[in-house]
Parts: C-alpha cells; structure tokens; sequence
C-alpha cells in the first residue's frame, strides 16, 4: 500500500513517514522546500529517509496550492490514503506574513480534497491544531467545544481546513480525520518552536525569551506519540454511517485532540533544559504576544477512545531525548 504524506520534510511528516516506512508501506512525499526555516534541516530529514528505506520512499519537490502540479502528481503517482500534514505553521510568523497562510492552508487544503475525492482516497488524514481553540478558557480543551474565536490568522485557517473537510465528507462521502496537534517536540524538530530556541539560548549563554514572562502552560506532546496517533487514525477511517463522530459530524469526518493530556508549567520546562544541558538559564521575560494564550491543555478521551491512543512520553523523558539529539546535530 502506498501512502501520500504531504509536508515530508518538515518535523511531524518525516517522521510519520519513516513509521509507515517502517512497517513496510511505501511512501510518495511531497514538500515545497521553503525558506520559513532553514531548507538545510528539512534535506537532512530527507536524506535520512532516502538512507534508510531507498526506493520505497519517493520525493517529489512540490507545492501542493499549486493545482496544476498537484494534478500532474496525481496523474504519475498510485497511492491511496493520504496524510496532509503540510501547511505554514506559526502564530506569530502568521502576524507579518497573513498571504502565505492564506496559500498554504486555505488553498492548498482545498487542493488536497480535491486530489482525495476525484482519486476517491480511503481516508483524508489532515493536521488542524490546538489553536483553532483561541481565547477559551474551559480547560482542558474538548472537540466539543465552540471554536468560532479564534486569536490567530493561523487558527483561522485550521478551522477553516475543518470546515472545508466536513463539506467534502458531507458531499462526497470522503472519509477524513482532522487531528489538532498540541506542542508537539523532539529530536528533529522544528528550529522556531520553544524547546529548540531555549535550547540554542542555554548553548550560547544568552537569555531566554519567555513570553508573558513565563506564566505559561503547555500540552507538550512528544513526537514518538504523536505519530502513534496519526498511524492509528490512518488505519481506522470514519463510518460513513450517519452516526454522530468525535468532533460532532454525522458525514465520515472525525475530529480529534492528539497531546499528551497534560499541561506543564514552562517554567517546568525550562528547569529540564538547565538540567539537561548543564546550564543555569538567562531569563528575559516578555509581554504576551498578540494571537498567544496563556494555557492549552488537550481533552484526548475522543481519540482514547475510538484509537486507543495512550502517550506514554512524559516531558522528563523527552526533554533531555531532543537535548541529546540537539547536541549530536549541531555538534555541541
């Protein structure tokens, strides 16, 4: 069986695409290799699963809001099930460049259903995100929730990916998954989220910005187990039953929180990264930035339930793991 695994050079795809790998599936990747950090670490993510797995796995540089490519892939390429994790991520990047959200998430997602309805895929795996949330205050945060407020242009447009998925699987029958992903971390990450930052600040001795002066709480979610749940939603699609689903839809359309169900202290954090670098921090603290919040903290009995997801990481473990991976890759 071959799957598409769309955004397989950044964090969450390639390394979902090396557990398919893994298990013996074959794997056609796609990702348009941008600048929104350094292409060098997506290359290196790359290489290793071209290393690895040879010609099970193929690459093909493309941008999937480009819909003439995309129907060209489609065309040369037989797979099935498709994982879309590709998208601009980012609140903050999302403040000083709203145009590139706007293409990747919006119109390259409606690019995506369109490629899984006329291929008639089995299951549409897509990746929405905690911030779809924004300004609530009921923690822990549950599918069921109201999320018509969001505090980001980038959660817009998750909820909007929702929203477009739940029109396909209503129309078309398409089976599909949106999976709100919470912080996740860990070896191979990505360079402009929390734990790679304070890394890189504790090895050069300079401060850490801590926003909100570090009166924050986060799901952290370590990579291992995110991709254990994203494997386990792939295999199992949606009933086009008429049924109610997790998240509410009665069309083959399932939501779910995927995060480690707890919510950590990032002074906690912080503590584990001095621990595991030998480093006494800097502290800088910093107002809130515009689009955060202050606490996200993911209600998984939906996914729990129907997948049996269980992540089994907790940030003692995986901290000092993506340290150990930090200092190897950058030489340190």
């Amino acid at each position: 069986m071959t799957v598409l695994v769309t955004g397989v050079a950044g964090f969450i795809g390639s390394t979902t695409a090396r557990a398919l790998l893994a298990r013996g599936e074959q794997v056609v990747g796609i990702d348009n290799l941008n600048d929104y950090y350094d292409p060098a670490l997506k290359r290196a993510r790359l290489d290793r699963l071209r290393n690895d797995f040879g010609d099970r796995f193929r690459f093909d540089q493309l941008d999937f809001s480009n819909a003439g490519a995309l129907e060209e892939l489609g065309r040369s390429s037989d797979f099935d099930r498709i994982v879309h994790l590709g998208a601009q991520a980012g609140v903050r990047y999302s403040l000083t460049n709203p145009e590139a959200y706007a293409q990747s998430n919006l119109v390259g997602h409606l690019n995506m259903l369109e490629l899984a309805r006329h291929r008639g895929s089995s299951h549409f795996v897509y990746a929405s995100s905690s911030s779809v949330y924004g300004g609530n205050k009921n923690l822990p945060f549950r599918v069921e929730d109201r999320v018509d407020h969001p505090l980001s242009l980038y959660g817009a447009t998750k909820k909007a990916d929702e929203l477009m998925s739940e029109a396909y699987a209503s129309l078309y029958k398409l089976p599909s998954t949106g999976l709100r992903f919470f912080t996740v971390y860990g070896p191979w990450g990505r360079p402009d989220m929390a734990m790679w930052i304070f890394t890189k600040a504790l090895y050069a001795r300079e401060p850490l910005p801590l926003f909100n002066g570090g009166e924050m709480r986060r799901d952290f979610t370590y990579i291992d187990d995110i991709v254990a749940g994203i494997v386990a939603c792939l295999d199992s699609p949606p009933a086009n039953d008429g049924e109610p689903k997790a998240g509410g839809s009665h069309a083959p359309h399932a939501l779910y929180n995927i995060g480690n169900n707890r919510s950590e202290d990032l002074m906690r954090v912080v503590e584990l990264l001095e621990q595991a670098t030998g480093v006494k921090a800097l502290i800088d603290p910093q107002p809130m930035q515009p689009g955060d919040v202050r606490d996200t903290f993911a209600d998984i009995s939906a996914i729990e339930r129907d997948h049996g997801f269980s992540p089994a990481t907790t940030i003692d473990e995986g901290v000092p793991r993506f340290v150990q991976w930090y200092r190897e890759f950058h030489g340190v």
